[in-house]
């Protein structure tokens, strides 16, 4: 019997709960489905296809079928697409955040800025699709002219993660389609609902069967799906959002083969504050960055290194803020802090919190313990719910470089805050890691932001502003963090083509 949904929506046909390929809803060629969680109550309410090796072929065959027709759609139509693509998800906003939110646990308005930022993409992509263009020009030897066209690369996989399941799928899917590839997505174990979602709509929006096919699966059976969708021979680009260690996995995959891939991977990244950084803005920026999807975003601030003229200072003003925090079920009114999506990450943090105090660090806010919910009345940790993946926002003061969350990611809301007396040992510190995804730097000395800018080992540096991904920034690390860019101008669609150079020699004089 299938449970029941624990939400109401608009319109229910939005709900997809089967695998979609060919414009076609399907099951599993075994016939197995796997339950859909609820991170907030650990209850299922929900359930998908798991999908193993022998589902991958049909979709890549429809993928590859379909490419034939789309590619040589004409700019402006691939632009009308995306853009009622756009249209439909925008007027299903309201029923999208609420599925989100049972997916990931995240509160229902971070589901609906999720939303908003997510929208962004169909938006630029729908743009960059007309944006296309070669060139011509005149080569050193006599009487030749050299072209370069731009031409869709094929068929594309995407590997999707669950944290931002709506924005990482259409940051992906946006740039294939403008770029006129077809695409293959498989969504995370977790968060499989929002992504048949999506396809529905861009059924909807016409595109044309196999455009977007979607494989849901286990947490069992995704390495071995993921494996089979990399090297399938007609998938000619992959894209990757994800830990560092699967990254390599599938960049190893793709290497035997010699695939194009783009990786969007872990990051472990440093926030700076500065003994003259306006300290109100900077708390304002971390509260956001740090606490948001409670601590599970790969841009998440995971290293606070305060100067030491500030530092009692700004760790007091950020423990003050943070008891603000109401923990509880997503969709409850109110919350302003949720769970976070899976069992696994809580074992993680509580044993970098553990280590932390362990080496000397101060508790200064929270337990670092996991929990089922909570029966606070007010302040931090004040849900009312039962069951759960629940961990109220731990703050850990006096660090040092030794403990483990210097060293890891920590995907929770958990944080350490580092003293230190100058700027040298600021920027060694931040780059003493093999990430470099995002940094960030809080002063008012206009010379130092510079340094800041071209010192620090990141794809992406802000400065004096927190989260600054957006459609139109091109969006990737360095070092372990991946490579490769999503969004921004020209560079993520040209994730998806290929430059074919042509030359011919003119015959006779001018």
């Amino acid at each position: 019997m299938a449970p029941s949904l624990p939400f109401q929506l608009k319109d229910p046909d939005l709900l997809r709960q089967d695998s979609y390929v060919h414009g076609e809803w399907v099951q599993a060629k075994s016939g197995k489905r796997f339950d859909i969680v609820d991170p907030g109550s650990d209850k299922t309410f929900a359930s998908c296809p798991d999908n193993a090796v022998e589902d991958v072929d049909a979709a890549i065959q429809s993928s590859y079928k379909a490419f034939q027709e789309y590619r040589i759609l004409n700019p402006r139509k691939r632009s009308q697409l995306l853009m009622k693509w756009h249209e439909l998800i925008t007027a299903a906003k309201d029923d999208l955040a609420q599925i989100l939110t049972y997916e990931t646990g995240k509160p229902l308005a971070e589901a609906v800025g999720e939303l908003d930022y997510s929208l962004g993409f169909t938006w630029w992509f729908a743009g960059e699709a007309e944006r296309i263009q070669g060139s011509v020009f005149t080569p050193s030897a006599p009487n030749r002219r050299t072209f370069v066209v731009k031409q869709p690369i094929g068929v594309a996989v995407a590997l999707v993660p669950w944290n931002f399941p709506i924005a990482m799928i259409l940051r992906k899917a946006g740039a294939a389609f403008a770029a006129g590839c077809t695409m293959v997505v498989k969504p995370s174990p977790e968060t499989p609902l929002t992504c048949l979602s999506l396809a529905y709509l861009a059924t909807k929006a016409g595109f044309a069967p196999g455009v977007f096919n979607v494989l849901t699966t286990s947490l069992e059976n995704t390495p071995s799906l993921s494996e089979a969708m990399c090297l399938h021979p007609l998938v000619k680009k992959v894209t990757f959002t994800g830990s560092t260690r699967v990254g390599k996995i599938v960049a190893g995959l793709c290497a035997k083969n010699l695939k194009k891939c783009t990786l969007e991977l872990g990051g472990n990244c440093p926030f700076i504050v500065f003994d003259d950084a306006d300290l109100e803005q900077a708390l304002a920026q971390f509260m956001a960055l740090k606490w948001r999807h409670a601590g599970q975003a790969c841009i998440s601030a995971n290293r606070l290194y305060v100067q030491a003229g500030v530092y009692e200072k700004f760790t007091q003003m950020l423990v003050d803020k943070t008891k603000s925090l109401k923990v509880g079920h997503g969709a409850e009114k109110g919350t302003t802090m949720g769970p976070v999506t899976t069992p696994r990450g809580l074992a993680k943090a509580e044993e970098q919190a553990a280590d932390a105090v362990k080496h000397g660090a101060r508790l200064l806010l929270g337990s670092g313990k996991a929990h089922k919910g909570s029966t606070a009345d007010e302040g931090a940790g004040a849900g009312k719910g039962v069951g759960g993946y629940f961990m109220d926002p731990t703050i850990l003061a006096d660090m040092n470089e030794q403990m483990l969350l210097a060293k890891e990611e920590t995907f929770a809301p958990v944080t350490g805050i580092f003293k230190f007396e100058k700027e040298e040992e600021a920027v060694r510190w931040a780059n003493d890691t093999s990430m470099g995804l995002a940094s960030y730097a809080f002063t008012k000395n206009v010379d130092r932001l510079w340094r800041m800018l071209e010192n620090l080992e990141a794809g992406m540096i802000g400065l004096n502003t927190g989260n600054s991904s957006a459609a139109e920034s091109p969006f990737g690390g360095i070092k372990e963090s991946g490579y490769g860019k999503e969004s921004g101008k020209d560079v993520a669609v040209n994730e998806y083509l290929i430059s074919k150079t042509g030359t011919f020699t003119i015959d006779g004089q001018y």
